[in-house]
């Protein structure tokens, strides 16, 4: 029904405005009596639980961050049948993000490009829903910086998103591999990233229950950046990486040349991205001997592309856009493996 019914009626709106249409129908649908049990029942997986850095996980796959930026849909998102959700990313300050229009399809490629400029509400009102939500899915807390934050500063807000949301989250997930925040992929070379990471370790480390804290990478590293990223996680001890963000590379695209220029900057998503993101994944799990867990995100469109990235070596999988292109039924289909 999703792909003959919903999706071509979601794709006559805008995407932004389609996403925010969407959630509000979900929200309303919940809040039918019996519906939210229905869907739960119907969602339900096979006792597939997975165990990642301490955490148990009800199953393998989760919502990537940027879908539900402010902690707003976690309870009725939890009804799809997802392992984990990610939220955020979010910031120590509100902030409105690029301006519109800055979401794209590319359907011929089954992508997406988003500049969206770490759009949210502000760490702390994310934080008051979490601690009020009712499900137990398992949360992510995805932090970054805000813009006007020059990146010799950048811990100081990452500090700030971790003690806020420290006692509402299950894990972290640091976020210096966004394109659309200006320079905020700087802060993955080596020593900037390092004095983050320990800092945060070292915060971390007060807490009674001290949470993983994973980071979050861009498929566009190179080998040595890559053997930089191995060496941090190890020396920092962090719980392991998530591989990958966007992309802001454009090639072998099936939409034309000049309907991409047109959209412009952005990070590039969805089946594009699947391979870019296995180098990187196969990459960090061979060279590091395996040393860590790594999450695979990017281009995971059916559960033959999860399992392609379980193969390399990752436990989990995340979704954006190919939840938004092949709907709810994909989560089912991977955590079952059919």
């Amino acid at each position: 029904m999703y792909k003959r019914i919903v999706k071509p009626l979601m794709f006559l709106l805008s995407p932004e405005r389609a996403h925010y249409f969407a959630m509000a129908l979900l929200v309303a649908v919940v809040k039918i009596p019996g519906v939210a049990f229905l869907m739960r029942k119907r969602t339900q997986t096979k006792n597939s639980e997975v165990r990642v850095a301490g955490i148990s996980f009800p199953n393998c796959v989760g919502l990537a961050a940027g879908f539900d930026k402010d902690a707003r849909w976690v309870d009725e998102l939890s009804c799809l049948g997802f392992g984990h959700i990610e939220v955020g990313t979010l910031t120590p300050k509100a902030q409105p993000g690029n301006d519109k229009p800055r979401l794209f399809r590319l359907p011929k490629d089954e992508g997406l490009i988003n500049r969206m400029g770490f759009n949210n509400g502000g760490v702390d009102a994310a934080a008051h829903r979490l601690r009020s939500r009712k499900s137990n899915v398992v949360i992510g807390g995805n932090i970054g910086k805000n813009k006007i934050t020059p990146n010799e500063d950048a811990l100081s807000d990452y500090m700030y998103c971790l003690n806020a949301l420290h006692d509402c989250v299950n894990y972290f997930v640091v976020n210096v591999s966004s394109p659309n925040t200006p320079g905020l992929r700087d802060l993955q070379e080596k020593e900037p990233l390092k004095k983050i990471l320990v800092a945060l370790q070292e915060q971390n480390a007060l807490f009674p229950i001290p949470r993983p804290i994973f980071l979050k990478i861009a498929p566009d590293l190179n080998t040595s950046q890559l053997d930089d990223i191995i060496e941090i996680v190890v020396e920092s001890k962090i719980a392991g990486v998530i591989a990958t963000n966007t992309t802001i590379a454009r090639n072998g695209l099936r939409t034309p040349v000049q309907e991409v220029d047109e959209i412009g900057a952005g990070g590039l998503s969805g089946k594009p991205v699947f391979e870019k993101s296995n180098v990187v994944i196969q990459y960090l799990i061979e060279k590091s001997g395996n040393a860590f867990p790594v999450i695979g995100v990017g281009g995971i469109h059916s559960a033959e592309d999860a399992g392609h990235k379980k193969a390399l070596g990752c436990d989990l999988v995340q979704l954006y856009s190919g939840f938004i292109y092949e709907g709810p039924g994909l989560i089912r289909r991977i955590a079952n493996g059919e």
